[in-house]
């Protein structure tokens, strides 16, 4: 069978197990009483050995199955739960997160287990799992009976032992098949070791059935011995006492005893559970196919546009009627193609917990995460790309933020930090709030660190506002670690950060209060796929200026128009702000300047700027199109949109203008 086909949905699901052991572990951490939180641990993990042997990663199975053991013995309270087995256990899905993250990258999956498996079987040979044996069969009076019954009426009893390959991994899940084959030929009685201890893999290699079939041995050793990894089978007939006595037993009392002690649901056993269906029907979609459903629907509104416009010029009642409908019916399925793209900030968020204890841990620190609105949803492309920028904000928060547990208390404090992640919508956007309850920022290291670099002169520190002090951290290279650190980035600044965050549409803010904490602010749009912009015209050109820019339109007057060192400025509400032309900065053809000048003043956090135009036409909502390779890097254009007329107009990046 070629499993290829299946490697992708292999992926997918490993990572959502991963990540499911890796939430149920911290919550396990915080209650080791709670046992619910193994079972789900062990479930995941389980299906994950089972998924892993199937597709041929014996690494991945190797190492689930050492966890599963250590697993089930903290369930079976045969081992007390202490730090050493709970870093251990994270160790392992974090080996396991490399070797899934290696195959989605083409690789074979392998990873060096070895110390990490000893380390767990080390674990639990201090608390060792009672291992049952196959040895025999008791046949007690009840037994007996249903033996002596079903000879007299021409079936066959059969003591059948089935030996496992040394190298199986999935016992149970072997055993679940064998037991699957035997059912199919007649009735399981009973079976030593017990089904229980089966389901739990609490057997060696081997085990014996007790079946009652009418088939012959030989056709009952070939269908075992289809069953993959094992390695033998005995068939021996059971010995059946014929007492007279016994027959007296009702049918009723039989069919009981049959019931009792019969394995009959195998759906018991872990790795083929059946489960009822899910009311919760859903599919998988490659992102790739809902990119080609968008790129599809952006045509039909291109004809939507011109059929508009022929309906205008025919002015045919019917026509007009027509393509009104069309337009309710277009925008209703944008929308839902929208909604489809978006996905909750939870699959960003999930990995902060994890990765927040190790870091907390490595320095010495008590810091408790706290997550609010992971069910915030955000398009899928700004979803991928904010990961980043909130890891370097949450390392820098643990790092710089939470100060050590003894400092803390000096300060009278909790000696475990806070850490809390927010996200909320509002309007069109989406904020992301970080806040922590640590030291805050110092303001007059700040400045000093600014004025040392040369970002600020001794003249600008003193007119600073607290406020546009903190902003200084965002400098290009500001840093005021005193080493380089692998904890906050290595000594690069927060920079990185905000550009990443514009280069959304997005912006960042800083609030501060020194001695109680920081909060990091992230406003993000709901989607970078349509956007609210106002178009402008250039002489015969049209241009597209995002509304999440622009502050608001004004009409300047020649006379007010000022010059200071060469560039035009204006006053702007009682602040003195520089004048852009675009039709000079773009090359505009056949500009001619009116007798006054339409402006559009846009900000890029708290700079301002006026930007100078022919005439606003209007707001607008336009999908946002890449220029694609041909026109990689054009200044002070992020892409292209598609008009109700099939024009082209250009989106202006107002974050590259303002710099």
């Amino acid at each position: 069978m070629d499993m290829n086909q299946y490697l992708e949905v292999f992926i997918e699901e490993s990572r959502e197990h991963l990540q499911n052991v890796n939430d149920q572990l911290m919550r396990f951490e915080k209650n080791t009483d709670d046992l619910g939180y193994v079972n789900e641990i062990f479930r995941s993990a389980h299906t994950l050995k089972g998924m892993s042997a199937t597709m041929g990663f014996d690494d991945l199975a190797q190492l689930t199955h050492k966890m599963e053991n250590v697993l089930d013995a903290v369930r079976n309270h045969q081992l007390d739960v202490h730090t050493e087995v709970l870093d251990a256990l994270f160790e392992s899905v974090d080996a396991l997160e490399i070797m899934v993250q290696s195959i989605s990258e083409g690789g074979d999956g392998q990873l060096d287990v070895k110390l990490l498996v000893q380390k767990l079987q080390r674990i639990v040979a201090e608390e060792p799992v009672a291992q049952h044996a196959a040895s025999s069969i008791e046949y007690d009076e009840l037994v007996q009976t249903l033996l002596s019954q079903t000879a007299d009426q021409g079936f066959n009893a059969f003591e059948i032992t089935v030996q496992l390959e040394r190298t199986c991994l999935l016992k149970a899940a072997r055993a679940y098949m064998v037991f699957d084959v035997l059912e199919q030929a007649g009735d399981v009685i009973k079976s030593a070791p017990t089904v229980q201890d089966i389901e739990q893999e609490k057997f060696e290699l081997s085990f014996i059935v007790l079946l009652v079939t009418n088939e012959s041995q030989e056709k009952l050793q070939a269908s075992i011995m289809e069953v993959s990894e094992v390695e033998s089978v005995q068939i021996t007939e059971a010995l059946v006492k014929k007492e007279k006595e016994k027959e007296e037993l009702v049918s009723q009392e039989v069919a009981a005893a049959i019931q009792e002690v019969t394995m009959s649901e195998p759906s018991k056993l872990p790795v083929e559970e059946k489960r009822p269906p899910s009311n919760n029907k859903t599919i998988r979609v490659n992102i790739d196919r809902l990119d080609s459903l968008m790129n599809l629907f952006e045509e039909l509104v291109i004809d939507r546009g011109r059929l508009e416009q022929i309906s205008k010029e025919l002015n045919n009642s019917e026509l007009d009627e027509t393509v009104e409908r069309m337009s309710r019916i277009s925008g209703d399925l944008q929308t839902i193609i929208l909604n489809m793209r978006m996905v909750p900030v939870e699959t960003v968020f999930n990995r902060f917990p994890r990765m927040v204890r190790q870091l907390s841990k490595d320095l010495g620190k008590q810091i408790e995460l706290q997550i609010v609105g992971a069910d915030t949803e955000l398009d899928r492309t700004v979803i991928d790309e904010i990961g980043d920028p909130l890891v370097h904000l949450l390392r820098n928060a643990v790092d710089h933020g939470i100060e050590m547990p003894q400092a803390r208390l000096e300060n009278g404090k909790n000696e475990k930090g806070t850490i809390r992640l927010k996200a909320y919508h509002s309007g069109n956007h989406v904020f992301i709030d970080l806040e922590d309850d640590g030291a805050g920022i110092n303001r007059e290291k700040v400045l000093q660190k600014a004025l040392d670099r040369g970002i600020i002169d001794g003249k600008t520190a003193e007119t600073l506002t607290d406020k546009q002090v903190y902003e200084l951290i965002f400098a290009s290279g500001f840093s005021t670690a005193e080493q380089i650190s692998d904890v906050s980035g290595r000594g690069v600044g927060l920079d990185v950060v905000k550009n990443m965050i514009e280069s959304l549409g997005g912006s960042v803010t800083i609030d501060s209060n020194e001695g109680y904490g920081s909060r990091f602010s992230i406003q993000l749009p709901l989607t970078l796929s349509i956007i609210s912009a106002l178009l402008v015209q250039m002489s015969e050109e049209r241009y597209a200026l995002p509304l999440s820019s622009i502050i608001e339109t004004a009409i300047v007057q020649p006379r007010e128009v000022m010059h200071v060192h060469g560039q035009k400025v204006i006053d702007f509400r009682g602040a003195i702000i520089p004048l852009l032309d675009l039709k000079e900065l773009f090359t505009v053809p056949n500009s001619v300047q009116g007798d006054h000048y339409s402006v559009v003043i846009v900000k890029k956090g708290e700079k301002t700027a006026g930007l100078i135009v022919d005439s606003f036409i209007g707001q607008q909502e336009i999908v946002l199109k890449s220029l694609g390779h041909y026109l990689p890097g054009v200044f002070a254009i992020s892409g292209a949109t598609i008009l109700g007329d099939g024009q082209v107009a250009l989106i202006i990046d107002c974050n590259a203008l303002i710099k």
